[in-house]
């Protein structure tokens, strides 16, 4: 159920440092060319009754040079919900200087990719779905899996990171932490902090952030792009009207869905399509992640606004791509959203994130309907304690759901944080320009002070003003 939308990772020489190379079995996976080494870690289902196991997936992806250091490089994905084996790409771009000498290990969370995913098939006409009938369709997902959600927590799976570093063999590891991630490695670190050599945090979770209270953060995001568009001739020359459609188009929907009669984007039949405000807003959000997809916003709300909704929806229905099994597990995200999250949503706290965000009360309404089915008990939220572990901390300034107020948070709870800005960039940024050297750095020396003046380099993609895509 990809569909799911609500808005929506010490220089200690283990004794062989090829060790953890040879585990495991061959394996290919979806967008890596070469051989990597996969293995399945049995776990606790249960850490209180560690009777019963389940498997956690690794994928290892060795060292390029023999002389490998002995301090890997574990990624944890986004979500909750994404999979370590979803994002082998960044192997080649984020994580390629890295690999140079290090392993790079990337662990599938409990009930995500091979590690059990928790998920059912999509449904066939899952496009044309109102977001009721996908509601519908979710809860029967949830109530058909049968899963003890209650043992799907962050707690749980930062001990499963445990159990994947004793059975590698490796005595310290560092930690890449993505998003969501980056909760689950703070919490790591935490809980085995002698385990942990340094972090790396990119689109940084603060401690006591919770995850559905995102609406001034998409807010201040969108701003963000209307002013840029304001600042960039072309871009204001052909979008003068650019706020004001938002907000029509905003206003018309919050009225009641339209439904526009159109060409599949997808099989060019002539079909009847319905976007509703849940739907709009969502497909925005979603779309200010990457600065680059920020950049066609303007295209897409001028197109609508003029009553051609064909990009728009194209661009929505690109994140429910079923052609692919890399796609989140929206159990495993009620799993942990709705233990560790909802039940600090409190009434104020929604209001007063809501007040004024395009984003609307649509993420809390679900969860309420949503949280009752996944039937988790509340997750107390425990005071964090400092990290010691040297931190370096990486945010984009247009990122709509983790900016670089969420890091600033995070580093207060740190002993040694570095916190460095990528300002032409949305969520996510170690694949960035100089940003994969930067980290190689930051792992070579952790207590040195690193040079990061090339991020500012790093260039703004251009606005789209029409059908053809981005200016040249």
């Amino acid at each position: 159920m990809s569909r799911f939308t609500l808005a929506l990772p010490l220089l200690f020489a283990v004794a062989s440092a090829g060790a953890a190379t040879q585990a495991g079995r061959i394996c290919h996976l979806p967008g890596a060319e070469e051989s990597l080494r996969c293995t399945d870690i049995p776990v606790p289902l249960d850490y209180a009754n560690p009777a019963k196991t389940i498997t956690i997936h690794t994928t290892i992806a060795p060292a390029l040079r023999e002389a490998a250091r002995g301090d890997p490089l574990f990624v944890l994905a986004g979500g909750p919900g994404q999979a370590g084996s979803d994002v082998v790409p960044v192997l080649q771009s984020a994580f390629r200087r890295i690999r140079a000498t290090r392993d790079i290990v990337l662990i599938d969370q409990r009930g995500t990719g091979k590690s059990g995913k928790l998920d059912c098939k999509s449904p066939p006409d899952v496009d044309t779905m109102t977001e009721e009938q996908l509601d519908i369709e979710m809860r029967r997902c949830v109530e058909s899996i049968k899963a003890p959600y209650g043992l799907y927590t962050t707690d749980a799976a930062a001990r499963d990171i445990e159990k994947v570093r004793l059975a590698l063999g490796y005595k310290q590891v560092n930690v890449w932490g993505g998003s969501y991630g980056t909760r689950l490695a703070q919490h790591y670190a935490r809980l085995y902090p002698a385990s942990v050599r340094t972090l790396i945090l990119d689109g940084v979770a603060a401690p006591d952030q919770v995850i559905p209270a995102g609406g001034h953060d998409a807010q201040a995001a969108l701003e963000n792009t209307f002013r840029l568009c304001e600042k960039e001739a072309a871009c204001a020359r052909t979008f003068p009207a650019l706020r004001s459609e938002f907000a029509s188009l905003h206003a018309k929907l919050a009225q009641g869905a339209v439904t526009v009669t159109m060409a599949d984007p997808r099989t060019a039949a002539i079909r009847p399509v319905t976007i509703s405000l849940r739907r709009f807003a969502a497909t925005v959000h979603r779309v200010l992640y990457s600065q680059a997809d920020a950049h066609t916003l303007p295209f897409l709300i001028h197109s609508a606004f003029n009553g051609r909704w064909e990009p728009f929806i194209a661009r929505s229905n690109r994140d429910s791509d079923f052609s692919t099994d890399g796609s989140m597990s929206g159990p495993l995200y009620l799993a942990v959203v709705c233990a560790e999250d909802y039940p600090r949503l409190t009434p104020q706290l929604a209001a007063d994130d809501m007040r004024g965000a395009f984003l609307g009360t649509a993420h809390a309404a679900q969860l309420a309907a949503l949280c009752p089915v996944v039937n988790v008990k509340p997750v107390a939220y425990p005071a964090p304690a400092r990290i010691d572990a040297p931190a370096l901390l990486l945010s984009g300034a247009q990122d709509p759901v983790t900016p670089p107020r969420r890091a600033e948070a995070a580093a207060k709870l740190m002993k040694s944080a570095q916190h460095y800005v990528v300002q032409n960039a949305g969520h996510i940024v170690s694949p960035l320009g100089c940003v994969p050297r930067l980290m190689r750095e930051f792992l070579d020396t952790p207590e040195k002070r690193l040079d990061a003046k090339c991020i500012d380099e790093i260039p703004a993609p251009t606005f789209q003003l029409d059908s053809a895509g981005p200016q040249p």
